[in-house]
């Protein structure tokens, strides 16, 4: 059984040792992530390089996403390292305060307008909730505030308002020189942090376009405004991640189970790609299998439709990255054996607009409802497997190209399997029936009297020319006399 939701594995200091590298691609992982909150551009081309030779060496294309840092809003250094805060004590937010000057008194942040964007009685979030502060004063760019929650509070950690609303921009100076690093490694994917509303999309797109990648877009909902804009930051993306660690902080950790299937299902009504993030299997950093609720968080995520769960320092920096990538794998193909994830009630009242469009959907009608083994897209842009990936299905979607990058981008796809194709050496149409076939035949997915659905266009080298729709018997002595 063919695995229909992605895992992304971020890579580390763990995935750095060539062996562990080649565990982990064995052991399933479809995508990776270049977290740019960390490391030099260097590193990354390193693991970058390291990834497309292990993944030729296996005979599989790995899709790579580019994790831009964003504006974290953070505290600077203490003297000492970190400090005790206990309930009922004031502190400080200081931007007067030297980057490394911080104590048991107050701590410099690195965002100096964030006393313009708070007032007395907001609560203020640092190191992922843990600690809670309470304004009391905003006065000459000092922010004083009551304890709320204590704990230990060490350098450079997060700062959320709660309820969001702070006015950093999604993309900084760093963003803008890392989308050039990133158009130059050619990557399939960009994640822009803490995106507001579409227009920090778009703004992203221009830059990564002018920058010569024809790469997509991730927008990472983090922010509470993202959630309210959620409809057109869906729209302008090609694909969203629900980063479920400064959203839950934001929003509140009650709030977020519900945000989440909600944005999964706005995604997928939208045709865009969903990802899941953010601690999914965290206590494997340490132990070498999950806790019954992780496996029923990621399960979960797969119930209600996403594309892909994503591991970060699981795989990053914690000591069992390929046992982590096997764990998920194992849950996943459960999950996926669930009727409820089979069958599918998507857009069947709704007009298509483009013919491409309504042959995708066309197909996947037809799939679910014959017995069909598997179908076959042959696709330039990607468009057709991703309008069928929106269908839930037991069926495999292979998506045949000649076009290298689009074979990686439909990585991201849920129930969608790349396979370069070179139609070049076809002279005609029904020679490329036959050749998607035998392709089919030699990587063992279908076999001899089984039914095979072919998308594809008229001509060839068109983007978005899909336009016919075939059903074929593998082993059939013409392929004329099936249905069209």
């Amino acid at each position: 059984m063919l695995r229909r939701t992605k895992i992304i594995a971020t890579l580390g200091p763990a995935t750095d040792d060539p062996e562990m590298l080649d565990k982990i691609i064995k052991a399933g992982v479809d995508v990776v992530r270049l977290n740019f909150s960390h490391q030099t551009a260097e590193i990354h081309q390193k693991r970058l390089d390291a990834v497309r030779a292990c993944a030729s060496a296996h005979g599989r294309p790995i899709g790579i996403i580019v994790d831009l840092q964003g504006p974290k809003i953070r505290i600077e250094s203490f003297k000492n390292g970190y400090i005790i805060l206990n309930e009922g004590e004031e502190f400080i937010l200081d931007t007067a305060c030297p980057s490394d000057d911080g104590d048991q008194q107050h701590v410099g942040i690195t965002y100096k307008q964030l006393p313009k964007d708070v007032k007395k009685g907001d609560i203020l979030l640092l190191d992922d909730g843990r600690i809670v502060l309470k304004i009391q004063e905003v006065i000459n760019g000092c922010i004083r505030c009551k304890v709320d929650i204590g704990g230990k509070l060490s350098n450079h950690k997060g700062i959320n308002r709660q309820g969001g609303g702070l006015s950093a921009g999604a993309l900084t100076y760093k963003d803008k020189a890392d989308i050039i690093t990133a158009a130059s490694m050619q990557v399939d994917y960009i994640a822009v942090s803490f995106p507001r509303s579409a227009d920090d999309i778009i703004e992203a797109r221009q830059l990564l376009q002018n920058a010569g990648s024809k790469g997509g877009i991730i927008a990472k909902i983090e922010r509470a405004e993202a959630i309210t804009n959620s409809e057109e930051i869906i729209k302008a993306s090609d694909a969203i991640m629900v980063a479920r660690g400064d959203l839950g902080v934001e929003i509140g950790d009650a709030s977020l189970p519900p945000v989440q299937k909600r944005l999964i299902k706005q995604a997928r009504d939208l045709n865009t790609i969903i990802i899941t993030a953010t601690q999914m299997m965290e206590s494997m950093i340490e132990n070498p299998i999950p806790t019954r609720a992780e496996v029923s968080d990621v399960a979960n995520a797969v119930f209600d439709g996403t594309d892909a769960v994503m591991l970060s320092a699981e795989t990053a920096v914690g000591k069992y990255p390929a046992k982590t990538i096997l764990a998920m794998d194992r849950v996943c193909l459960e999950a996926e054996k669930q009727p409820s994830v089979r069958i599918s009630k998507h857009r069947l009242d709704t007009k298509f607009g483009r013919i491409d469009e309504a042959a995708a959907m066309a197909a996947m009608y037809t799939a679910n409802h014959l017995n069909i083994a598997a179908i076959a897209a042959l696709t330039d842009s990607g468009s057709t497997p991703l309008w069928m990936s929106r269908i839930n299905s037991s069926l495999p979607i292979f998506a045949l190209s000649n076009i290298k990058s689009t074979g990686s981008k439909v990585t991201l796809y849920r129930g969608v399997y790349p396979i370069e194709f070179d139609t070049s050496l076809e002279v005609d149409m029904m020679h490329v029936n036959y050749a998607m076939i035998e392709e089919l035949v030699r990587r063992g997915v279908v076999s001899e009297g089984d039914l095979v659905i072919i998308t594809k266009g008229d001509l060839k080298g068109i983007s978005g020319g899909t336009n016919s729709m075939k059903i074929v018997c593998v082993g059939q002595h013409s392929l004329d006399d099936t249905v069209n």
